[in-house]
Protein backbone atom coordinates (compact mmCIF):
# COMPACT_ATOMS: atom_id res chain seq x y z
CA UNK A 1 0.00 0.00 0.00
CA UNK A 2 1.30 3.45 -0.95
CA UNK A 3 0.90 5.73 2.05
CA UNK A 4 -0.37 9.25 1.46
CA UNK A 5 -0.40 12.28 3.80
CA UNK A 6 -3.40 12.31 6.11
CA UNK A 7 -3.61 16.11 6.19
CA UNK A 8 -3.67 18.72 3.47
CA UNK A 9 -0.95 21.26 4.23
CA UNK A 10 0.24 24.46 2.59
CA UNK A 11 3.52 23.79 0.81
CA UNK A 12 2.94 20.01 0.76
CA UNK A 13 5.52 17.94 -1.12
CA UNK A 14 3.47 15.24 -2.86
CA UNK A 15 4.62 16.71 -6.18
CA UNK A 16 8.24 16.38 -5.09
CA UNK A 17 8.14 12.66 -4.31
CA UNK A 18 6.28 12.01 -7.56
CA UNK A 19 8.73 13.85 -9.82
CA UNK A 20 12.06 14.47 -8.07
CA UNK A 21 13.09 11.33 -6.18
CA UNK A 22 16.57 11.60 -7.69
CA UNK A 23 17.21 14.44 -5.22
CA UNK A 24 17.12 12.09 -2.22
CA UNK A 25 20.07 9.98 -1.02
CA UNK A 26 19.83 6.29 -1.85
CA UNK A 27 20.81 5.19 1.64
CA UNK A 28 20.98 6.75 5.09
CA UNK A 29 20.74 5.85 8.76
CA UNK A 30 18.18 7.86 10.73
CA UNK A 31 15.70 10.26 9.17
CA UNK A 32 14.96 13.75 10.49
CA UNK A 33 12.31 16.23 9.39
CA UNK A 34 12.15 19.49 11.40
CA UNK A 35 9.25 21.09 9.45
CA UNK A 36 6.94 18.07 9.26
CA UNK A 37 3.70 19.54 7.89
CA UNK A 38 1.91 16.94 5.78
CA UNK A 39 4.92 14.57 5.91
CA UNK A 40 4.73 13.56 2.22
CA UNK A 41 8.45 12.79 2.03
CA UNK A 42 8.36 10.71 5.21
CA UNK A 43 5.39 8.68 3.97
CA UNK A 44 7.16 8.03 0.68
CA UNK A 45 10.55 7.07 2.09
CA UNK A 46 9.15 5.05 5.04
CA UNK A 47 12.35 5.13 7.10
CA UNK A 48 12.67 2.66 9.96
CA UNK A 49 13.90 5.27 12.44
CA UNK A 50 12.79 8.89 12.35
CA UNK A 51 12.60 12.06 14.43
CA UNK A 52 9.70 14.17 13.17
CA UNK A 53 9.02 17.63 14.53
CA UNK A 54 7.07 20.80 13.95
CA UNK A 55 6.22 23.89 15.99
CA UNK A 56 2.52 23.16 15.40
CA UNK A 57 1.52 21.23 18.53
CA UNK A 58 -1.93 20.26 17.20
CA UNK A 59 -0.41 18.67 14.11
CA UNK A 60 2.18 16.71 16.08
CA UNK A 61 -0.50 15.60 18.55
CA UNK A 62 -2.58 14.20 15.68
CA UNK A 63 0.30 12.06 14.48
CA UNK A 64 1.20 10.93 18.01
CA UNK A 65 -2.41 9.96 18.73
CA UNK A 66 -2.57 7.74 15.63
CA UNK A 67 0.74 6.21 16.69
CA UNK A 68 -0.64 5.44 20.16
CA UNK A 69 -4.21 4.31 19.31
CA UNK A 70 -5.32 4.71 15.70
CA UNK A 71 -8.58 2.82 16.33
CA UNK A 72 -9.77 5.34 18.92
CA UNK A 73 -8.94 8.23 16.59
CA UNK A 74 -10.84 6.47 13.78
CA UNK A 75 -13.85 5.95 16.06
CA UNK A 76 -13.93 9.63 16.96
CA UNK A 77 -13.61 10.62 13.30
CA UNK A 78 -16.54 8.34 12.46
CA UNK A 79 -18.59 10.26 15.03
CA UNK A 80 -17.59 13.54 13.36
CA UNK A 81 -18.65 12.08 10.00
CA UNK A 82 -22.03 11.11 11.38
CA UNK A 83 -22.70 14.60 12.75
CA UNK A 84 -21.06 16.72 10.07
CA UNK A 85 -22.99 19.79 8.96
CA UNK A 86 -22.36 23.53 8.98
CA UNK A 87 -23.61 24.04 12.54
CA UNK A 88 -21.60 21.07 13.84
CA UNK A 89 -18.42 22.25 12.09
CA UNK A 90 -18.48 25.63 13.83
CA UNK A 91 -19.35 23.98 17.14
CA UNK A 92 -16.28 21.72 16.89
CA UNK A 93 -14.12 24.59 15.66
CA UNK A 94 -15.02 26.61 18.76
CA UNK A 95 -14.38 23.73 21.16
CA UNK A 96 -11.22 22.77 23.06
CA UNK A 97 -11.03 18.99 23.62
CA UNK A 98 -9.09 17.64 26.59
CA UNK A 99 -7.73 14.23 25.56
CA UNK A 100 -4.98 13.81 22.95
CA UNK A 101 -7.30 11.58 20.91
CA UNK A 102 -10.20 14.03 20.88
CA UNK A 103 -7.77 16.80 19.96
CA UNK A 104 -6.36 14.67 17.14
CA UNK A 105 -9.81 13.82 15.76
CA UNK A 106 -10.78 17.50 15.89
CA UNK A 107 -7.60 18.50 14.00
CA UNK A 108 -8.16 15.90 11.30
CA UNK A 109 -11.88 16.65 11.03
CA UNK A 110 -11.32 20.39 10.61
CA UNK A 111 -8.50 19.78 8.12
CA UNK A 112 -10.77 17.59 5.99
CA UNK A 113 -13.81 19.85 6.05
CA UNK A 114 -12.45 23.42 6.26
CA UNK A 115 -11.85 25.63 3.25
CA UNK A 116 -9.13 24.08 1.06
CA UNK A 117 -7.49 22.27 3.97
CA UNK A 118 -5.86 25.50 5.13
CA UNK A 119 -4.44 25.71 8.64
CA UNK A 120 -4.71 29.25 10.03
CA UNK A 121 -5.12 30.68 13.50
CA UNK A 122 -5.92 34.16 14.79
CA UNK A 123 -3.81 36.23 17.18
CA UNK A 124 -5.26 34.26 20.11
CA UNK A 125 -4.11 31.00 18.54
CA UNK A 126 -7.66 29.92 17.64
CA UNK A 127 -8.32 28.03 14.41
CA UNK A 128 -10.47 30.34 12.28
CA UNK A 129 -10.79 28.83 8.78
CA UNK A 130 -14.41 28.70 7.52
CA UNK A 131 -16.15 25.51 6.46
CA UNK A 132 -15.36 24.18 2.99
CA UNK A 133 -17.34 22.14 0.48
CA UNK A 134 -16.00 18.63 1.16
CA UNK A 135 -18.03 16.31 3.34
CA UNK A 136 -15.94 13.12 3.40
CA UNK A 137 -14.31 13.02 6.83
CA UNK A 138 -13.04 9.43 6.51
CA UNK A 139 -11.24 9.56 3.16
CA UNK A 140 -7.93 8.11 4.47
CA UNK A 141 -9.08 6.08 7.43
CA UNK A 142 -8.44 2.71 5.78
CA UNK A 143 -4.72 3.50 5.76
CA UNK A 144 -4.55 4.20 9.52
CA UNK A 145 -3.34 0.68 10.50
CA UNK A 146 -0.38 0.86 8.09
CA UNK A 147 0.35 4.44 9.06
CA UNK A 148 0.30 3.56 12.77
CA UNK A 149 2.65 0.65 12.04
CA UNK A 150 5.07 3.00 10.26
CA UNK A 151 4.80 5.50 13.13
CA UNK A 152 6.15 2.93 15.60
CA UNK A 153 9.63 3.80 14.34
CA UNK A 154 9.09 7.54 14.73
CA UNK A 155 9.58 9.99 17.57
CA UNK A 156 7.29 13.01 17.37
CA UNK A 157 8.43 16.29 18.90
CA UNK A 158 7.10 19.84 19.18
CA UNK A 159 10.43 21.53 18.54
CA UNK A 160 12.14 24.48 17.01
CA UNK A 161 13.92 23.30 13.86
CA UNK A 162 17.36 23.94 15.33
CA UNK A 163 16.78 21.47 18.17
CA UNK A 164 15.91 18.70 15.72
CA UNK A 165 18.76 19.45 13.33
CA UNK A 166 21.26 19.23 16.18
CA UNK A 167 20.32 15.55 16.63
CA UNK A 168 21.45 14.53 13.12
CA UNK A 169 24.84 12.91 12.78
CA UNK A 170 27.04 10.73 10.58
CA UNK A 171 25.11 9.06 7.76
CA UNK A 172 21.71 10.49 8.78
CA UNK A 173 19.37 12.24 6.34
CA UNK A 174 17.53 15.49 7.09
CA UNK A 175 14.76 16.84 4.87
CA UNK A 176 14.25 20.55 5.49
CA UNK A 177 11.19 22.37 4.11
CA UNK A 178 10.77 25.70 5.94
CA UNK A 179 8.29 28.50 5.26
CA UNK A 180 9.58 30.32 2.18
CA UNK A 181 10.47 33.66 3.72
CA UNK A 182 12.92 35.67 1.59
CA UNK A 183 14.75 38.92 2.16
CA UNK A 184 12.93 42.12 1.06
CA UNK A 185 10.28 40.32 -0.98
CA UNK A 186 6.75 39.71 0.25
CA UNK A 187 4.00 38.03 -1.75
CA UNK A 188 1.42 35.27 -1.40
CA UNK A 189 2.20 32.87 1.43
CA UNK A 190 5.66 34.43 1.77
CA UNK A 191 3.98 37.54 3.16
CA UNK A 192 1.91 35.44 5.57
CA UNK A 193 4.93 33.40 6.68
CA UNK A 194 7.05 36.47 7.42
CA UNK A 195 5.08 36.81 10.64
CA UNK A 196 6.03 33.26 11.64
CA UNK A 197 9.44 32.67 10.08
CA UNK A 198 11.69 35.67 9.72
CA UNK A 199 14.74 36.17 7.53
CA UNK A 200 16.81 35.84 10.70
CA UNK A 201 15.35 32.33 11.05
CA UNK A 202 16.46 31.53 7.51
CA UNK A 203 20.02 32.49 8.46
CA UNK A 204 19.80 30.48 11.68
CA UNK A 205 18.52 27.50 9.66
CA UNK A 206 21.41 27.74 7.19
CA UNK A 207 23.88 27.76 10.08
CA UNK A 208 22.22 24.68 11.64
CA UNK A 209 22.37 22.91 8.26
CA UNK A 210 26.10 23.68 7.96
CA UNK A 211 26.70 22.24 11.43
CA UNK A 212 24.73 19.09 10.59
CA UNK A 213 26.73 18.48 7.41
CA UNK A 214 29.97 19.02 9.33
CA UNK A 215 28.89 16.10 11.55
CA UNK A 216 28.41 13.92 8.46
CA UNK A 217 24.65 14.29 7.86
CA UNK A 218 23.07 14.54 4.41
CA UNK A 219 20.67 17.49 4.24
CA UNK A 220 18.20 18.38 1.49
CA UNK A 221 16.69 21.87 1.79
CA UNK A 222 13.67 23.05 -0.23
CA UNK A 223 13.32 26.81 -0.29
CA UNK A 224 12.27 29.79 -2.38
CA UNK A 225 14.15 30.34 -5.62
CA UNK A 226 15.17 33.87 -4.74
CA UNK A 227 18.46 35.70 -4.98
CA UNK A 228 18.71 36.09 -1.21
CA UNK A 229 18.29 32.34 -0.67
CA UNK A 230 20.68 31.53 -3.55
CA UNK A 231 23.37 33.58 -1.84
CA UNK A 232 22.59 32.18 1.60
CA UNK A 233 23.33 28.65 0.36
CA UNK A 234 25.97 29.67 -2.18
CA UNK A 235 28.42 26.94 -1.12
CA UNK A 236 26.00 24.08 -1.85
CA UNK A 237 24.60 22.38 -4.97
CA UNK A 238 21.36 24.06 -6.10
CA UNK A 239 18.66 22.85 -8.50
CA UNK A 240 15.68 24.95 -9.64
CA UNK A 241 12.36 23.07 -9.60
CA UNK A 242 8.92 24.05 -10.94
CA UNK A 243 5.66 23.33 -9.17
CA UNK A 244 2.01 24.35 -9.34
CA UNK A 245 0.25 26.25 -6.57
CA UNK A 246 -3.52 25.75 -6.28
CA UNK A 247 -4.07 26.58 -2.60
CA UNK A 248 -4.60 30.33 -2.90
CA UNK A 249 -8.16 31.60 -2.98
CA UNK A 250 -7.20 34.31 -5.47
CA UNK A 251 -6.51 33.33 -9.07
CA UNK A 252 -3.61 35.77 -9.38
CA UNK A 253 -1.67 33.77 -6.77
CA UNK A 254 -2.19 30.46 -8.59
CA UNK A 255 0.06 29.13 -11.32
CA UNK A 256 3.56 27.69 -11.74
CA UNK A 257 6.24 28.65 -9.26
CA UNK A 258 9.92 27.90 -8.97
CA UNK A 259 11.47 26.40 -5.88
CA UNK A 260 15.07 25.74 -4.99
CA UNK A 261 16.41 22.31 -4.02
CA UNK A 262 19.68 22.61 -2.10
CA UNK A 263 21.67 19.40 -1.59
CA UNK A 264 23.95 19.87 1.39
CA UNK A 265 25.96 16.69 1.12
CA UNK A 266 29.30 16.40 2.95
CA UNK A 267 32.29 16.27 0.62
CA UNK A 268 32.91 12.63 1.54
CA UNK A 269 29.61 11.68 -0.11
Amino acid sequence: MELQPIVKWAGGKRWLVRKQMDLFPKDFNNYFEPFLGGAAVYFHLRPQNAVLSDVNAELINAYAAIQADWELVATLLTEHQRNHCKEYYYQIRAGVPESMYSKAARTLYLNRTCWNGLYRVNLRGEFNVPIGTKNNVLMDIEAFPKIAELFQGAEFKVNDFETTLELAGEGDFVFVDPPYTVKHNYNGFIKYNENLFRWEDQVRLRDAVVRATSRGAKVLVLNANHESVNKLYGDFDQTVLSRSNVLSGKSEFRGTYQELAIRCWPVSY
